[in-house]
Protein backbone atom coordinates (compact mmCIF):
# COMPACT_ATOMS: atom_id res chain seq x y z
CA UNK A 1 0.00 0.00 0.00
CA UNK A 2 2.49 2.40 1.22
CA UNK A 3 4.78 1.48 -2.14
CA UNK A 4 1.70 2.11 -4.17
CA UNK A 5 0.71 5.42 -2.94
CA UNK A 6 4.39 6.78 -3.31
CA UNK A 7 3.76 5.71 -7.10
CA UNK A 8 0.73 7.34 -7.33
CA UNK A 9 2.08 10.97 -5.79
CA UNK A 10 4.93 10.90 -7.90
CA UNK A 11 2.49 10.53 -10.71
CA UNK A 12 0.45 13.57 -9.16
CA UNK A 13 3.70 15.67 -8.85
CA UNK A 14 3.74 15.97 -12.58
CA UNK A 15 0.11 16.82 -12.26
CA UNK A 16 0.32 18.69 -9.63
CA UNK A 17 2.91 21.19 -11.10
CA UNK A 18 0.64 22.05 -13.84
CA UNK A 19 -1.86 23.40 -11.05
CA UNK A 20 0.92 25.43 -9.81
CA UNK A 21 1.86 23.51 -6.44
CA UNK A 22 4.43 21.34 -5.37
CA UNK A 23 4.29 17.84 -3.15
CA UNK A 24 7.62 18.09 -0.59
CA UNK A 25 6.90 15.46 1.19
CA UNK A 26 4.32 12.36 2.15
CA UNK A 27 4.71 9.80 4.55
CA UNK A 28 2.67 7.13 5.98
CA UNK A 29 2.76 6.61 9.76
CA UNK A 30 1.98 4.49 12.20
CA UNK A 31 1.54 0.31 12.52
CA UNK A 32 -0.85 -0.92 15.48
CA UNK A 33 -3.92 1.10 16.57
CA UNK A 34 -4.18 3.55 14.16
CA UNK A 35 -2.36 4.90 10.84
CA UNK A 36 -2.22 8.59 9.25
CA UNK A 37 -0.93 9.91 5.96
CA UNK A 38 0.45 13.29 6.05
CA UNK A 39 1.12 15.22 2.60
CA UNK A 40 3.14 18.47 2.42
CA UNK A 41 2.50 20.99 -0.50
CA UNK A 42 4.77 23.93 -1.43
CA UNK A 43 2.27 26.54 -2.88
CA UNK A 44 3.22 29.05 -5.77
CA UNK A 45 2.44 32.47 -6.37
CA UNK A 46 0.00 33.91 -9.38
CA UNK A 47 3.58 34.79 -11.72
CA UNK A 48 4.83 30.80 -11.11
CA UNK A 49 7.39 31.05 -8.27
CA UNK A 50 7.68 29.15 -5.56
CA UNK A 51 6.85 30.24 -2.65
CA UNK A 52 8.33 29.67 1.00
CA UNK A 53 4.55 28.84 2.56
CA UNK A 54 3.56 25.66 2.87
CA UNK A 55 0.44 23.33 3.56
CA UNK A 56 0.38 20.14 5.79
CA UNK A 57 -2.59 17.71 5.11
CA UNK A 58 -3.17 14.68 6.83
CA UNK A 59 -6.03 11.54 6.54
CA UNK A 60 -6.68 9.24 9.54
CA UNK A 61 -7.29 5.21 9.43
CA UNK A 62 -8.68 3.19 12.79
CA UNK A 63 -7.29 -0.01 13.06
CA UNK A 64 -7.44 -2.88 15.59
CA UNK A 65 -6.02 -6.28 15.75
CA UNK A 66 -2.76 -7.14 14.53
CA UNK A 67 -0.74 -9.00 11.88
CA UNK A 68 -3.13 -10.84 9.55
CA UNK A 69 -5.99 -9.56 11.68
CA UNK A 70 -5.58 -6.31 11.17
CA UNK A 71 -8.56 -4.87 10.31
CA UNK A 72 -8.97 -0.42 9.14
CA UNK A 73 -11.83 1.47 9.43
CA UNK A 74 -11.24 3.01 5.91
CA UNK A 75 -9.75 6.49 5.56
CA UNK A 76 -10.79 9.60 6.96
CA UNK A 77 -11.52 12.54 4.25
CA UNK A 78 -8.13 14.56 3.94
CA UNK A 79 -7.86 18.09 6.54
CA UNK A 80 -5.68 20.96 6.19
CA UNK A 81 -3.92 21.13 9.36
CA UNK A 82 -4.51 25.12 9.51
CA UNK A 83 -8.41 24.58 9.53
CA UNK A 84 -8.92 21.04 10.55
CA UNK A 85 -12.48 21.44 10.55
CA UNK A 86 -12.80 21.69 6.72
CA UNK A 87 -12.68 18.03 5.06
CA UNK A 88 -11.61 17.20 1.61
CA UNK A 89 -12.10 13.84 -0.56
CA UNK A 90 -8.93 14.13 -1.62
CA UNK A 91 -5.64 15.69 -0.79
CA UNK A 92 -5.46 18.13 -4.34
CA UNK A 93 -8.54 19.73 -3.43
CA UNK A 94 -7.17 20.31 0.14
CA UNK A 95 -4.51 21.40 -1.41
CA UNK A 96 -5.76 24.00 -3.60
CA UNK A 97 -7.82 24.92 -1.02
CA UNK A 98 -5.15 25.82 1.86
CA UNK A 99 -3.09 27.66 -1.06
CA UNK A 100 -6.04 30.09 -2.06
CA UNK A 101 -6.65 30.72 1.27
CA UNK A 102 -3.04 31.93 1.46
CA UNK A 103 -3.69 33.89 -1.63
CA UNK A 104 -1.47 31.76 -3.95
CA UNK A 105 -2.40 28.89 -6.00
Amino acid sequence: MKKVFIALLMTFTTIVSANAYQVLSSRELGQRDAKNQNVVVKCTTDTGKVSNQTCALRRYAKCTGEGNAKKCSGWQPWTDLRTPGRQYADWKTAASSCCRAMGLR
